[in-house]
């Protein structure tokens, strides 16, 4: 592909934010290259970016992006890399601008969309009353999900949260644990709680949990109830069975919205049992008011790693299917 080169001046000239633009040992700047595969060299506010012109103008947007967010806070790997994910996905042909900004506003800040399917996932989550988050590790499927959630607690839109997975182990023999059921089954449930404390803070979480408005518990729970006036979040859906879905879609009551979520590709059931997670997406693909949201690997937000490895994983697969 034929190379160009372009510069770029940031202003207002500022050598703080420029130092924290560029990182330690501008360590920020050869993320960007080796992620866009480009050559960068700057002084002072000039930057110079060297490299076939599409990821030059990536780039360039990288780069007054992440300048623009200099001035109010600190920046790290992280953050560059969100960054480059949503120049990535906005050059992909995906969504128009103005769906992949979706946002939601929490006590604790913003939540923002990183890419057009994650977009259409929190579009889906505010319009349909039952919703599946399909798609690997890192996707932001759960996350979103609680985001979501928290935000429609926040409104008064719904009087409780409730926050369910199966207690299936991973591919390990647990055997008994020690401890009451609530000890027992926490391990299960914390990513749940990972996110609630991220969005809502721990003091909030545990006052919210003592009057029952937060409820986290293990699938085996829900049968037998009807959940009125809330939101519901089934995480780890591969790893119900075809009964266990069935018995938990049908616990939806009036003015609640349902989310499940999980990865078909990383089921934790016995050998022979179908998952119920890919059994409903076939059953339920045509029925009215349910949306189904298909994350890629190019969705994946958490460290750069984590995509190549689900990407060399698919690959393995595919070639040993053939």
């Amino acid at each position: 592909m034929p190379t160009q080169a372009k510069e770029f001046q940031l202003k207002p000239v500022d050598n703080q934010r420029l130092a924290n633009l560029c990182g330690q040992f501008d360590e920020h700047l050869r993320q960007i290259e080796r992620r866009l595969g480009v050559e960068i060299n700057n002084r002072g506010n000039t930057f110079k970016v060297v490299g076939e012109s599409r990821s030059v103008e990536q780039a360039g947007e990288v780069l007054q992006g992440l300048y623009h967010e200099s001035e109010k806070d600190a920046l790290s790997p992280a953050t560059v890399h969100l960054y480059l994910q949503e120049v990535d996905a906005e050059g992909s042909g995906g969504e128009p601008e103005e769906d992949f900004t979706t946002t939601l506003r929490t006590r604790r800040g913003i939540v923002k969309a990183r890419s057009p399917n994650q977009a259409q996932y929190l579009k889906n989550i505010l319009t349909h009353d039952i919703n599946f988050g399909i798609g690997p590790a890192g996707t932001g499927k759960t996350f979103l999900a609680v985001a979501c959630a928290v935000e429609a607690l926040e409104k008064e839109e719904i009087r409780r949260l409730v926050l369910t997975r199966p207690a299936v182990e991973a591919g390990e023999r647990l055997g008994f644990l020690p401890g009451d059921l609530s000890q027992k089954i926490d391990p299960y449930l914390r990513p749940l709680y990972d996110a609630l404390y991220e969005l809502l803070g721990f003091e909030r979480v545990t006052k919210l949990m003592e009057r029952n408005v937060i409820e986290v518990a293990p699938l085996a729970y829900m049968r037998g109830r009807t959940l009125n006036e809330a939101f519901i979040i089934l995480d780890e859906a591969q790893n119900t069975t075809r009964e266990q879905m069935k018995m938990f879609l049908t616990r939806i009551g009036f003015n609640s919205k349902a989310v499940i979520t999980g990865d078909i590709t990383q089921v934790d059931l016995p050998r022979g049992t179908q998952s119920g997670l890919r059994h409903t997406s076939e059953v339920l693909k045509d029925v009215e008011g349910i949306s189904f949201t298909f994350l890629k690997t190019r969705d994946v937000v958490r460290h750069p790693l984590v995509q190549r490895i689900v990407t060399a994983y698919d690959k393995h697969e595919a070639g040993n299917s053939e």
